[in-house]
Order: C-alpha cells, then sequence, then structure tokens
C-alpha cells in the first residue's frame, strides 16, 4: 500500500498527489495507492491516517508513505510507530511552532472548507513530533533550498542522516516533482 499525505490545507487532489496517482496507475497498476482527504484538526487526522496503515498491516501490506510538507511530519511519525519507508517532500519539521502565525479563520482552497486553527491544534501537532529519526535507512527526503513557505535548512538539519536529494532553487511545491517518480519509487521498493 502506497499512502499519499497531503500537506497543511491542501488536497488528494492537489497537483503532486494528481501526479503520483497518474505515475503509479502507469507503472505499477496492481498498487493499492490510498491518499485520503485529512481533517483540518491534526488529532483526527492522524486517526484516519493510523486507521489506514493499521488496516494495511493487518492485511499483511507493505507500508509505504509519500509526505508532503506537513503530510511529511506525519508521515515521519507513521513510519517512526508502524514501520515502512517513507518519501518526504519539503517536510515540515515543528509545523506546530508555524501554526502560530495561522492561528484563526483558515479556508482549504482545495475543499471550500472554512475552519478555525485553534492553539489546542498546535498541542495536537505536537504529540506527533519525531525530533529524533530512529531508522534513517527509511527515509528519502526531497529538499528545494527555495522553498518559498518552510525553511529547507530545518529538515536538512533533521534528516541530514537519511538518504536525501537536495536541489537548488525550485519553491515549496518542490519543482520538477514528476521527474522524481522513479527514483521515489526505487526507493520505497514498490513492485
Amino acid at each position: 500500500m502506497l499512502l499519499y499525505i497531503h500537506g497543511f490545507n491542501s488536497s488528494p487532489d492537489s497537483d503532486k498527489a494528481r501526479i503520483t496517482r497518474a505515475y503509479m496507475q502507469q507503472q505499477f497498476s496492481q498498487l493499492r495507492m490510498v491518499a485520503p482527504q485529512l481533517p483540518a484538526a491534526p488529532k483526527p487526522a492522524m486517526a484516519l491516517l493510523q486507521a489506514i496503515t493499521e488496516q494495511a498491516l493487518a492485511e499483511g501490506e507493505k507500508l509505504c508513505f509519500i509526505g508532503s510538507s506537513l503530510g511529511g511530519y506525519f508521515a515521519s511519525w507513521l513510519v517512526q510507530e508502524y514501520g515502512g519507508k517513507a518519501v518526504l517532500i519539503n517536510p515540515a519539521v515543528k509545523p506546530y511552532e508555524l501554526f502560530a502565525a495561522y492561528l484563526g479563520p483558515q479556508f482549504n482552497p482545495y475543499t471550500g472548507e472554512h475552519y478555525q486553527l485553534l492553539p489546542e491544534h498546535q498541542q495536537q501537532l505536537q504529540q506527533y513530533d519525531t525530533p529524533v529519526i530512529l531508522n534513517p535507512e527509511r527515509f528519502l527526503v526531497l529538499l528545494q533550498t527555495a522553498d518559498e513557505v518552510l525553511d529547507y535548512r530545518q529538515a536538512l538539519a533533521k534528516y541530514h542522516c537519511c538518504e536525501m536529494l537536495l536541489e537548488a532553487g525550485g519553491n515549496h511545491s518542490f519543482v520538477g516533482y514528476g521527474d522524481k517518480l522513479d527514483t521515489v519509487s526505487r526507493f520505497l521498493c514498490l513492485p
């Protein structure tokens, strides 16, 4: 099973998710790819991701994750907790600190959902922090230095022991992501 985890105020209809889905259908038609729409609040979002992961484990499936931004933060916790491998795309490192600037009304342009980002959401996010990467061989990190949303140096420091593809320039969406999917699939050892 490949679980694609989108980022903050994003969705399974984002460009990266659609590119990933199309590539996987073309190259690995037998692969089960799951890309859920996550609830806005971290605790129910993680509960959904855990349920999907635990179901895959119960069915004897190998765990593979692709996480973008906040999805990379969630994927790190899932791999540390359940095993498997993950590809992280411009991952958030301490999103609970970043959320301070976004407290209050929010709008997800993909879903049309209006909601409130609350201080309790910061606390919920902090529960899923992975300050030390225990199994660096389980991670491939894709970073671009001109990420306008996250400071790539935080991810560079946190995941320094992991396999990494660091590119100058780019942006938060990771320019040229589709060209990296062969590398992604090889790292995840997709069938």
